[in-house]
Order: structure tokens, then C-alpha cells, then sequence
């Protein structure tokens, strides 16, 4: 088998673990989003207010409860096709899918994750829409370089805004942000209090982050940077809970090992 079958592949399965995830999620918080929910729509559609009536019409009606139910079931069934093979109406069902569901909030439910799982879609949808004007091989190149590029463009610029910060490169700025974390503020005794930890650290991240175009020096050594790349994710899962973004960076590191060993 050729080293692109494996990365669509390893593609695939990895995104539609994140879908099936993320779409179970929104299934379970259906309670907060029905009649007396703490979201229900008739609060949520305020924020469309400057929409054309026609349109808020239609978001009424993709937003009440069992359309949005359907939607949601339907969603849970195309992610879940990934794992046999995408194509292009699982593609463009999923793609269509999260935008319908980003709407629903105002742009954005998890941050992150959510535009890299639209990176993700968006590469998937060049792949089997670009096969029409393409050859296939082609076209998935062409898709799984948009997710590399994207991808290595977000770690860059994270690392990149970090090292033009002060508080980042003094090491003052990662105590006070894991104080946000999931379980409260750092503990007074914490490692991460001590300054040279907090530098150590800080440097650690920014530097790794800038330093994603060495995945191009080869396979090995963009596996190596994913490996990294996966600690990082779930060290921040650990202290923020955001499960969400784990499978959906890991999603796109396929994409990366594959272009490294492109040429």
C-alpha cells in the first residue's frame, strides 16, 4: 500500500473519531437546549437578529427540537461512515454540518478545535470535489496539503504571538494561565510557581511550536514533532478538560507525516 492510502486512511478514522465525539456531545446537552434548557434556541436566536427574515425562518426550523435531533443523528451516522471510507457526500454532509452547528454558536462552541475540525472538513471536501477536475491521487494530495499547511501555520503563529509577549518569554505568563484550569488555581507550592520552571516551560512550548517546519526534514522527525505535539494536547486536556482539541490536532498529524515524506 502507497504512503498516501495509509495517511487517508489514518486521516479518516482519526477525524471521525473526533466527529463521533464531538456530535455525542451535542446530543447529550439536547437538555439544555430544549424549552426551559439554559440554551434553548429561542434565547440563542437573538443573536441572528440582523439576519433577513427568510433566514431567520430557516434557522427557526434547523434549530427546533427534532430537526435538530435528525440533524445530529444524521451527523452522528456520516462521521461514523468515515471509518469504512469517505465520499463525497459524507464530506460534504459533515462539512455543511459544523458550519449549521457553529452558527447555532454565534461562531464558535469549543474555540480551536472547532476550526481545526473545519480545516479538516474543508481538506476532505478539496479531495473529493477536486477528484472531479483532477486525478484522484491528486486531488487527496491537494486536501491533505491544505490540512498540513493550516495546521503548521497554527502551531507557528501561537509560538510566534508568544515570543513577542513579555509575560510569555519572562515565564509570568504560564502560572497565571493555569491558574484558569479545570481544578482551580495553581496550588501556592506549585512547580510551575517557580520561576525558572515557568521559563523553562514557556521556552519549551514557544520554541517547539515556531520550530514546526523541521517536520519537512523528513518522516522520522515529523513523527517525533506529533509525538510532541500529542504530550502537549494532553497535558492541556489535563488542566483544562478540553478533550475536544486532542482528537481534533491529532486528527490533522497524518497530513503532516505525509507531506514530510513527500519529497
Amino acid at each position: 500500500m502507497s504512503p498516501l492510502y495509509f495517511a487517508v486512511r489514518a486521516f479518516e478514522c482519526l477525524l471521525a473519531t473526533s466527529l463521533l465525539l464531538q456530535t455525542l456531545e451535542f446530543l447529550r446537552l439536547r437538555s439544555v437546549q430544549q424549552t426551559n434548557g439554559l440554551w434553548r434556541w429561542r434565547i440563542q436566536r437573538g443573536d441572528l437578529a440582523h439576519a433577513s427574515a427568510p433566514l431567520q425562518k430557516i434557522f427557526d426550523w434547523l434549530y427546533s427540537e427534532p430537526i435538530h435531533r435528525m440533524h445530529l443523528l444524521l451527523r452522528l451516522a456520516a462521521a461514523a461512515s468515515l471509518y469504512m471510507g469517505s465520499s463525497i457526500v459524507s464530506a460534504t454532509l459533515l462539512f455543511f454540518s459544523t458550519i449549521a452547528v457553529l452558527i447555532r454558536w454565534r461562531g464558535a462552541f469549543n474555540g480551536g478545535s472547532d476550526f481545526m475540525t473545519v480545516i479538516a472538513l474543508t481538506g476532505l471536501m478539496i479531495a473529493h470535489w477536486g477528484s472531479w477536475l483532477v486525478s484522484p491521487v491528486l486531488a487527496w494530495q491537494a486536501g491533505l496539503g491544505y490540512v498540513c499547511l493550516q495546521t503548521m501555520t497554527s502551531y507557528f503563529i501561537s509560538g510566534a504571538i508568544k515570543l513577542f509577549s513579555k509575560e510569555w518569554r519572562n515565564g509570568i505568563a504560564l502560572p497565571y494561565f493555569l491558574d484558569g484550569g479545570i481544578y482551580g488555581p495553581l496550588a501556592a507550592d506549585s512547580v510551575f510557581r517557580k520561576r525558572s520552571v515557568a521559563i523553562a516551560c514557556s521556552w519549551g512550548f514557544m520554541l517547539w511550536e515556531c520550530a514546526v517546519p523541521i517536520v519537512f526534514l523528513g518522516t522520522s522527525v515529523a513523527l517525533l514533532y506529533c509525538a510532541i505535539a500529542l504530550v502537549f494536547h494532553l497535558l492541556v486536556f489535563a488542566f483544562f478538560g478540553l478533550n475536544r482539541f486532542v482528537w481534533a490536532w491529532v486528527a490533522s498529524f497524518p497530513a503532516m507525516v505525509y507531506w514530510a515524506g513527500f519529497y
